[in-house]
């Protein structure tokens, strides 16, 4: 089955909505609906799926499925204004008829519902139901999703199992969780209040946490905490502090180290080991009020929270400006689990469902070398912050070990079994398999703090399953969390090579203008001294270190990393490095996607998630993104290149000049004028009315969002203009005055040149012929980017690319789909916006080579025919903006651009291009052809810094 893009799926989409916008009966219409339907994915329907397929009644009639795909989907159709309750019934008395005929492998897993104008989707088999959610409770038995006609674009991918593709519905954050953290933020607050701050507060919160856990989860006895609290405090607060450091003390101690005259109910306490309440702790203040607030705390069920909370108790009581400066980003249990799914969890699961079916006599040996395995398996995080990944780890391996007791034991019928002394030995994996780095002293803490409580969590599970009781207080076993810079030590020091499976994490995010000065000296000691190491972003040096202490041993790496290091100019930078000096491979990669924290501050950062070994895995997959908001789906590749597209090992470098040969694009001109010879349409206007001799001198001034948006701003344009026709107007001449002035207060030489030539911009290169004009940035939501011809008299910024030379081919190839697909896979982005490049994603682009005048002549004539579809469409308050947003782009403009397509498709190869990523890893294989001699015989020329100005110098602005 060929695959097409989602881009053009999302196209048919909104197509398909506007065709049966008015379809209500069943009966003459439900057939060619669902044709369709399937045509929106390029499926033709009757090649997988049957109308009218019959099955079998509990009493021997036969009913008639509506649309049914043998073990994947079943439909069932209305008319409009039919209730669809009804519809769900019929549909599930199917699924019933099917199992009691014995057609189980037909039975599907998806149905669907529909009466044209709405839809609602079932999934029977859901993801969140196969796991064993110890948290959370129990999912429903199926998920659901409903929508209307016109909204079908936005739930094209919950459709993806059509074409064989798998989506990932992922756990949302428990609210209790929100909630809890909210709790402590709250307490933090309050004893903040007290001026009892930093480190000494920050223990006191962990150990309050910790108390306010144990006694709703079974450490200590139900309600013990909030009766020590009431019979041992006074209510104005006044004692408060003192008692709970007499608490810890106790906690701290050995039963048998005790005194013998501690009153009873402070002598329960149980014994918790591990260093939690070792050190001592000045005494706090505190108030009626806040005393109250913990007695309210205790009220909450805090066996209900995450341990993974603890990372966003440490982030609410962090100020923003600290936060930016380390570059931590807490973030929720569902963007963790996209990391260790597919670095170990799937393929463990996938282990597990085949030793589970074996039905051999060698079945419980193998599922008991299975749990030994799990219990070898040693976790590293370099960047662990308060140890969110290291704890969500745990408790997923946890979770499938209990699956392994369960299925050799079978809790529910055998319980009895398990009271020989072998309930202390049940479960293998423990906290001491995970290792991490943290910078900060208290969130290395609270990472240990956090893996112990997930201990105990899953320590609860295991004991409900058994009905015996299941702990391990006091702790015996520890996490490995090393304090300390991970730039700076050498992992080995805390966990061998040779000891690690897996390293994972989510290293600083800093980008390169908000490095400090240590920071970078840290990167040039990770790097060494490589060419464009100031523009990279701080989390590769993560990439670096971990690849060079895996050495030659299989160890798989994962990072979320901001997603700029797979963008632009840093792909050739930073994967030349990993790919030639550890030939790094990349075995999966979530691509661009909103990474969010649950934690108060509420950082939201454009992200990419990369899995890589310097071993090849044998199944690659990407998992894209219909919106950064969405959940991913799963496509298998070949290959995975640093673009994170399935295409060739391939990253570009800045080029000056085209590969191709092709016109030369440029730059637009830089005002370098403090904005003084800038102008809105207001400020122009009123110049006009009251100097009207000043039109000519003022000029049209367009960069991308004016392009693209149609609105107008304008400037002053005295290059080759007499200056007395001007000097003696008194607002002219005070811009010129403070131009020259700001050039003046520049601590650049070069802009203190240009003070010389304050009447004009400080860089030109406007043509004086038409141009076509590229925007600099434009929004990822666009099929296409508007690109179009200016006239002269239009002055180009720096935000718009102008190509002088072109005429309506060059328009055609970079207007098409083809150029479109390069321009995703390569160019940088602004958060996720598409930035174009002249000298990345221009000058690198394989343009046709050898074509035919046949073929040249029916792209200029399809180009034609797209410019005037637009100009029709233009004017008024019409732009580029509404006549591309892909919901509203107008159906004769789409047509003329599928033309184009097709025309430019063929100037490449005589065959069909099926999809997007075809198209991009033809793209790469062609680049690859044209620079191979180019890259084997010449060096590539240094670029220069981009401080200083290749174009003009101020004697050529001057036109001197």
């Amino acid at each position: 089955m060929s695959v097409i893009s989602w881009n053009e799926i999302r196209k048919n989409s909104i197509q398909f909505s506007r065709e049966w916008s008015d379809a209500t009966d069943e009966r003459a219409e439900a057939q060619s609906f669902w044709n369709e339907f399937f045509g929106v994915y390029g499926i033709k329907r009757r090649s997988v799926a049957s109308f009218e397929a019959p099955v079998k009644s509990l009493k021997d009639t036969y009913h008639r499925i509506d649309l049914f795909w043998k073990g994947k989907l079943l439909a069932e159709h209305k008319s409009f204004g039919s209730s669809l309750d009804k519809a769900k019934s019929q549909a599930f008395n199917y699924i019933q008829e099917l199992s009691s005929e014995g057609r189980f492998d037909e039975i599907p897993r998806y149905v669907v519902l529909s009466d044209f104008q709405n839809f609602v989707l079932y999934d029977l088999e859901p993801e969140n139901q196969l796991e064993l959610n110890l948290v959370n409770g129990v999912t429903d038995r199926y998920d659901s999703i409903a929508f209307k006609l016109e909204d079908f674009h936005k739930h094209i991918k919950d459709f993806s199992f059509l074409i064989g593709q798998k989506t990932h519905t992922l756990r949302e954050e428990d609210l209790a969780n929100i909630e809890a953290a909210e709790l402590m933020t709250k307490l933090h607050d309050a004893v903040e209040k007290g001026n009892y701050k930093g480190h000494n507060l920050e223990q006191l919160l962990v150990r309050m946490l910790f108390c306010l856990f144990a006694e709703d989860t079974g450490i200590f006895e139900i309600g013990q905490f909030q009766l020590y609290i009431e019979n041992h405090t006074k209510v104005d607060g006044s004692d408060f502090g003192s008692q709970l450091n007499t608490l810890f003390e106790i906690l701290n101690t050995p039963y048998q180290e005790r005194s013998t005259y501690l009153e009873e109910d402070l002598a329960d306490f149980p014994y918790i080991n591990g260093g939690l309440f070792s050190d001592h702790l000045p005494t706090a203040g505190f108030s009626r009020e806040m005393r109250d607030s913990v007695l309210e705390s205790c009220i909450f069920d805090w066996s209900k929270i995450s341990p993974a909370i603890f990372g966003s108790l440490f982030q609410g009581i962090m100020d923003s400006k600290d936060r930016r400066e380390i570059g931590a980003h807490y973030t929720s249990e569902k963007d963790i689990l996209k990391i260790i799914k597919p670095l170990f969890l799937d393929k463990l699961h996938e282990e597990f469902s085949r030793i589970r079916s074996d039905r051999s006599g060698r079945r419980n040996n193998r599922l008991l070398e299975f749990q030994k395995k799990l219990s070898k398996l040693v976790f590293l995080d370099p960047a662990c912050g308060c140890g969110n990944f290291l704890v969500i780890a745990y408790r997923e391996l946890r979770i499938l070990e209990h699956d392994i007791l369960n299925e050799i034991y079978q809790f529910k019928e055998n319980t009895a079994e398990l009271n020989l002394g072998e309930q202390s030995k049940l479960s293998l994996v423990d906290v001491d398999q995970f290792y991490g780095i943290e910078i900060g002293e208290w969130p290395s803490k609270i990472a240990e703090t956090a893996l112990w409580l997930t201990d105990h969590q899953m320590n609860i599970a295991l004991s409900l399953a058994t009905g015996n009781t299941y702990q391990r207080i006091p702790l015996h076993k520890s996490p490995h969390i090393m304090c300390s810079n991970a730039l700076q030590v050498n992992w080995s020091e805390l966990l061998p090579a040779t000891k690690c499976s897996y390293i994972l994490g989510n290293p600083p995010f800093v980008g390169k203008r908000y490095q400090s000065q240590e920071q970078k000296k840290e990167m040039l000691a990770v790097f060494g001294k490589i060419k464009g190491l100031g523009n990279l972003d701080y989390v590769t040096a993560w990439y670096f270190k971990a690849l060079e202490y895996v050495g030659d041993h299989p160890i798989e790496c994962a990072f979320v990393s901001t997603n700029s290091i797979c963008q632009g100019e840093q792909v050739g930078i930073l994967w030349s490095v990993l790919y030639s000096k550890f030939k790094c491979r990349v075995n999966f990669a979530h691509r661009t996607f909103l990474w969010q924290s649950d934690a108060k501050g509420k950082a939201h950062v454009h992200v990419v998630i990369i899995g890589f070994s310097k071993v090849d895995r044998d199944e690659k997959f990407i998992y894209e993104y219909s919106d950064i908001r969405s959940d991913p789906i799963e496509i298998k590749a070949e290959n995975i290149n640093p673009y994170l597209v399935d295409a060739p090992d391939i990253w570009l470098e800045n080029r000056s000049k085209p590969i191709s040969n092709v016109p030369e694009l440029s730059f637009g001109n830089m005002p370098n004028d403090g904005g003084n010879l800038i102008l809105t349409r207001d400020e122009k206007d009123d110049l006009v009315t009251k100097y009207p001799g000043i039109s000519n001198l003022i000029r049209e001034f367009v960069g991308s969002d004016e392009f693209i948006n149609g609105w107008s701003r304008y400037c002053f344009w005295l290059k080759d203009i007499n200056p007395s026709i001007y000097r003696g107007n008194i607002e002219i001449r005070e811009r010129i005055k403070s131009v020259k002035e700001k050039r003046l207060s520049s601590s650049r030489s070069q802009t203190r040149e240009l003070a010389s030539y304050p009447t004009i911009f400080g860089e030109i290169r406007q043509p004086d012929t038409r141009y076509l004009a590229i925007p600099k940035t434009s929004s990822e939501n666009r099929d296409y980017v508007p690109i179009g011809f200016l006239d002269s008299s239009v002055i180009a910024s720096t935000e718009l690319f102008m190509l002088p030379k072109a005429g309506e081919y060059e328009f055609g190839i970079l207007t098409s789909e083809m150029h479109m697909a390069w321009l995703r896979a390569v160019c940088g982005r602004l958060k996720s916006d598409y930035r174009y490049s002249a000298k990345l994603v221009y000058n690198n682009f394989p343009w046709p080579d050898q074509i035919t005048e046949n073929q040249r002549k029916r792209v200029v004539e399809a180009s034609r025919i797209v410019m005037e579809k637009r100009k029709e469409l233009l004017g008024g308050i019409a732009s580029f903006a509404t006549i591309y947003d892909p919901m509203y782009m107008p159906g004769d403009l789409l047509k003329a651009h599928k033309e184009l397509d097709l025309a430019v498709d063929k100037c490449y190869r005589s065959t069909k291009f099926n999809s997007e990523r075809e198209k991009v890893e033809f793209l790469f294989k062609e680049y690859q052809s044209i620079t191979a001699p180019i890259m084997n015989t010449i060096k590539p020329k240094r670029s220069r810094s981009p401080n200083k100005s290749k174009h003009t110098d101020s004697k050529n602005a001057a036109g001197v």
